[in-house]
């Protein structure tokens, strides 16, 4: 244990490893047992340090933005928890024809004229402040999505009509092969919450993205107005992480659960959100036992209540 913790914190040149961390504390589910380490490197030289020392050895480590799709094990992970959030979260802002690439500048001059980098630890919400602060419109639709750049490029993510497939120019990576690559949007396969980034066992390091010059005053109304539909319809105010299942072609998984009659069904401190059916919430003390159970009650109610069968859209992390 101490022989890895030694090589870790070498690979990373800096501080930044631990053992035995509660994942708890780096879910919005707030709940997850230990991983057996934890990195939270600032650079890219820590990561790519990191990773070479678990790839090298056949080591076992996931990838981790600020944990807002994500339920964790109660006996926690056996590897090492690589999290690329809060220490790796610059943000630019550039002219289309000041983009570092060739590839780049011709894309952003077709799709805009500005052009958004930011590192994949970059909270979307404070993507989209920087954005307004700059009146550049495009990136309003990913202004409350609680997750990181990474995160988003990895799932797609999307809301109110916008995914980061429309605005998305390239993303910056760390292949499997240790080389750090930029990798145009058009070859990422970008789809309904999923891309070809975790087959090409890829990490993404940052990402740029192309947005247009627009009204600032727009640009705020229409933030506001969607954060004042999600406040208004989503259990903001309880632990979950996010969407819980992934839309049925054709159909509303929280529509289809509510017509289940299972707003509200409650499995120890998970719960069904009485506010939107579409979300499992912790009521409080809810264990990963708690939410698997009940994420399989509701995937059999409703598939016997309307023949459909439900996906999961949250990703899990260790033994269930």
């Amino acid at each position: 244990m101490s022989e890895m913790m030694d090589l870790l914190r070498e690979a990373a040149k800096e501080d930044c490893v631990w053992k035995q961390e509660s994942m708890k504390k780096h879910t919005t589910f707030r709940i997850g047992g230990p991983a057996d380490y934890f990195a939270a490197p600032a650079t890219r030289e820590g990561i790519c340090g990191v990773v070479r020392v678990c790839r090298e050895l056949g080591y076992p480590f996931y990838v981790v933005g600020n944990g807002s799709n994500l339920l964790v094990s109660d006996e926690g992970y056996r590897g090492l928890v690589l999290q690329i959030y809060k220490n790796f979260c610059r943000i630019d802002i550039s002219r289309a024809e000041d983009a570092g690439s060739e590839s780049t500048k011709s894309i952003a001059e077709q799709k805009g004229t500005y052009i958004l980098s930011a590192e994949a630890g970059a909270m979307l919400s404070v993507i989209a402040k920087r954005a307004l602060e700059a009146g550049l419109t495009g990136f309003e639709f990913a202004s409350g999505i609680p997750g990181t750049l990474g995160g988003a490029v990895v799932m797609n993510a999307g809301a109110y009509g916008g995914e980061m497939k429309q605005v998305l120019l390239a993303a910056t990576v760390l292949t499997r092969e240790g080389e750090i690559r930029e990798i145009p949007a058009e070859e990422l396969a970008l789809g309904y919450r999923t891309s070809a980034v975790p087959e090409n066992g890829w990490i993404v390091l940052g990402a740029t993205i192309a947005l247009q010059k627009g009204d600032p005053e727009a640009i705020r109304r229409r933030m506001e107005e969607l954060k004042e539909q999600r406040v208004s319809k989503q259990p903001l105010e309880l632990p979950s992480a996010g969407s819980t299942f992934k839309r049925p072609e054709g159909y509303f998984a929280g529509k289809l659960i509510m017509d289940a009659q299972l707003r509200g069904y409650t499995v120890g401190g998970a719960q069904v959100s009485e506010k939107h059916c579409g979300f499992v919430v912790n009521r409080g003390g809810a264990t990963a036992s708690d939410v698997c159970r009940l994420i399989a009650d509701v995937t059999a109610k409703v598939k016997e209540s309307s023949g459909v069968t439900l996906e999961p859209e949250i990703k899990m992390l260790g033994e269930f």
